[in-house]
């Protein structure tokens, strides 16, 4: 049996600010354009701006609010002195991907700045995310080009309504 359990959490004061169902259809879309798998777990929290700055500076060590952050379960992670903080694995057959975290106050800004809808702001930001949680990266300009082209065709692939 194959499941796809996308978990949609909202800060306090942000409930209702994107429509849960909307997002289920933008974060299985970026992971079926991915042929990520059918048996996939992973979550969406939206939040504001303190919160998503403390997380950067906490696990990114940039003292200021982002847009988007993506914690994955499938990469390794390690302290300063090398100490093996990855996750543990689940004795299970489900992909367990991870989290994206997105700041509503961020995306808002960046859409003014882009000109174009909050929605699409909002649709680029799970796209990027979701994409760090299948391992894409874009330290290296080679990476960045390969991660950008992704987005771009997954974002085209939308529909109009869902922008």
């Amino acid at each position: 049996m194959s499941t796809m359990e996308i978990d949609i959490l909202f800060d306090d004061g942000f409930e209702g600010c994107l429509d849960e169902e909307w997002l289920h259809v933008i974060i299985e879309s970026a992971l079926k354009a991915e042929n990520a798998g059918d048996n996939i777990e992973m979550s969406l929290l939206v939040t504001g701006q303190e919160r998503i700055h403390r997380l950067n500076k906490e696990y990114r060590k940039i003292d200021k609010p982002t847009d988007v952050l993506s914690f994955a379960m499938e990469d390794e992670y390690h302290s300063e002195d090398g100490e093996d903080l990855s996750f543990v694995g689940f004795a299970d057959d489900v992909r367990h991907l991870g989290e994206v975290i997105i700041s509503f106050p961020q995306a808002i800004m960046q859409a003014e700045d882009h000109r174009h809808s909050v929605k699409k702001e909002v649709v680029i930001l799970i796209i990027h995310g979701v994409l760090h949680l299948l391992g894409y990266d874009h330290m290296e300009d080679g990476e960045a080009d390969i991660m950008e082209a992704r987005e771009k065709i997954i974002l085209e692939s939308l529909s109009g309504d869902l922008l």
